[in-house]
């Protein structure tokens, strides 16, 4: 039964889901639901809308400072989600802070210390893998990098066109790596795109993963 003050962080990955309030409402209810009884007053409510490329976090700082000037402590929605996401765990465990996560309550700066190390390291292997990727791509002739009006080019086809090709090109090989250590894993197309959005991967739109988009990629291997 909680009790007390407290400030709850919230956080979606895309502006689109921010707008629709999609991951918002589900991530709120787990909140309350955690609160539920209990004597305690919520002194703010902040809301992240990022993309995976950010690395700052204005709204959690702001979280932060509003927990430390009301002595509240910090709740989130779930931390599963956000185990992947070093930046934030580091920060998270640095703040000084007390905070709870509603899906997982034993969590202390001990575990979201030891999810950094592991989201960091993760990081670094996809990143390994992917420049792996797009060396084994260039090594099989496939163009990266700008398109050149000079070459490469199919005579009747705008230039417009092959670049978006080549662009499509580069993509699928950087993310490729990913999808496939899912796809070994036994992940379905479903289960891909919700993992793939839910590490902060841009889909080719920029937006959220669907299967579709996870089949298209593939259909480029």
């Amino acid at each position: 039964m909680a009790e007390g003050k407290f400030v709850a962080y919230y956080r979606v990955s895309t502006a689109r889901q921010g707008r629709s309030g999609l991951g918002l409402e589900a991530q709120r209810k787990a909140v309350m639901d955690y609160l539920n009884g209990g004597k305690w007053k919520l002194e703010g409510e902040y809301t992240e809308v990022e993309s995976g490329k950010r690395t700052d976090r204005p709204e959690l700082s702001r979280a932060i400072g509003a927990c430390r000037r009301h002595k509240a402590t910090l709740v989130i929605a779930k931390l599963d989600r956000l185990s992947r996401d070093a930046h934030f765990l580091l920060g998270l465990q640095k703040a000084g802070i007390e905070f709870v996560a509603a899906d997982m309550p034993t969590a202390n700066r001990l575990t979201v210390g030891i999810m950094a190390l592991v989201a960091e390291e993760e990081r670094r292997m996809i990143s390994k893998r992917t420049r792996e990727a797009l060396a084994a791509a260039k090594a099989r002739g496939v163009q990266l990098g700008s398109p050149d009006p000079h070459k490469g080019a199919t005579i009747g086809v705008p230039r417009a066109a092959v670049a978006r090709k080549r662009k499509a090109q580069e993509f699928a090989a950087s993310v490729l790596p990913a999808i496939n250590e899912l796809r070994t894993a036994g992940l379905s197309l479903r289960a891909i795109a919700k993992e793939l959005t839910d590490r902060g991967i841009a889909s080719p739109r920029g937006g959220s993963w669907g299967p579709q988009t996870v089949a298209n990629v593939l259909a480029r291997e």
